[in-house]
């Protein structure tokens, strides 16, 4: 399986978490991601920044809300078209397949992987109620909002998320 980025957007649309090089890392992929999602890892003092120069940083910010964007469109356009019963879950390209989780409270889980998986949507639910609850919700030195691009910043959270993408999701 080769994965190429992983993101976590809140209720307020903005990305929490996102570190792709890290993941993919530990996957040890094959391919390259394609490169409208390449970044530069956050380092582990911080999360608010992905790299020291202003320009990678903003490309990473760029590609974030392009992401949120895409996904905000295609959620609102199947509420529209099919109810709001029916949810939006994953969509393909040629190039990489979106998976998408949306929690009671209204964080988002995108996953952008190669195109031969089914839906990851069990994996994200897991990540959610297994990783992001125990290591950042439940966490009493994490904030509670992200306010000013102030991210999930635990390195329990990203050894278990690599050991998780590692391990359990198929290959």
């Amino acid at each position: 399986m080769v994965l190429y980025s992983f993101y976590i957007f809140d209720r307020h649309s903005t990305s929490t978490y996102s570190n792709p090089a890290a993941i993919a890392r530990s996957l040890s992929a094959p391919t390259p991601p394609p490169s409208s999602f390449s970044k530069t890892p956050r380092p582990a003092s911080t999360s608010s920044t992905l790299s020291s120069t202003p320009a990678a940083r903003a490309h990473a910010s760029d590609s974030e809300k392009l992401i949120f964007g895409l996904v905000f469109s295609l959620r609102n356009m199947v509420h529209k078209l099919g109810g709001t019963d029916d949810t939006f879950l994953s969509y393909r390209t040629a190039e990489y397949k979106l998976h998408y989780y949306e929690t009671p409270t209204r964080m988002k889980f995108v996953m952008l992987t190669d195109t031969k998986l089914n839906n990851l949507r069990p994996y994200l639910h897991q990540i959610w109620a297994n990783l992001y609850v125990e290591y950042v919700v439940k966490n009493p030195l994490a904030p509670v909002e992200h306010p000013g691009g102030i991210g999930v910043a635990n390195e329990l959270f990203e050894r278990a998320l690599e050991l998780f993408v590692s391990t359990a999701l198929p290959a």
